[in-house]
């Protein structure tokens, strides 16, 4: 039987590590309008490009950006304003070690029922 320290932390595999969050929300400065085209390290199969002003595609984009990102493209890619606007939509499109990352780091993501 493995016993941990009862004040350890446990972290999925799947969460994005805590040095790749961002350290504020206001680090977020990624386009609001117009038409991205992600990567190869982000969007390796399928859809690259994403019409922001439509709603479909921008959440299908964040939630690319949130999986597979690393902190570089968070601030890139993601703008504050939106991710807290749409996050009551996003966190169901992500998986709990995501999802509890970036609720558990910034209290603007914390969804109240």
């Amino acid at each position: 039987m493995i016993e941990k320290a009862p004040d350890a932390t446990v972290r999925s595999r799947w969460a994005p590590a805590p040095d790749q969050l961002p350290g504020d929300l206001t680090e977020l400065t990624g386009p609001t309008r117009g038409t991205v085209v992600l990567p190869l390290h982000l969007a390796w199969s399928g859809l690259r490009t994403f019409d922001l002003g439509d709603e479909k595609p921008l959440l299908g984009m964040y939630r690319i950006v949130l999986l597979n990102g690393r902190r570089e493209d968070y601030t890139c890619y993601l703008d504050a304003a939106q991710l807290i606007a749409h996050w009551p939509i996003l966190r169901k499109m992500l998986g709990r070690g995501v999802r509890t990352a970036w609720e558990d780091r910034f209290a603007q993501c914390v969804v109240r029922e």
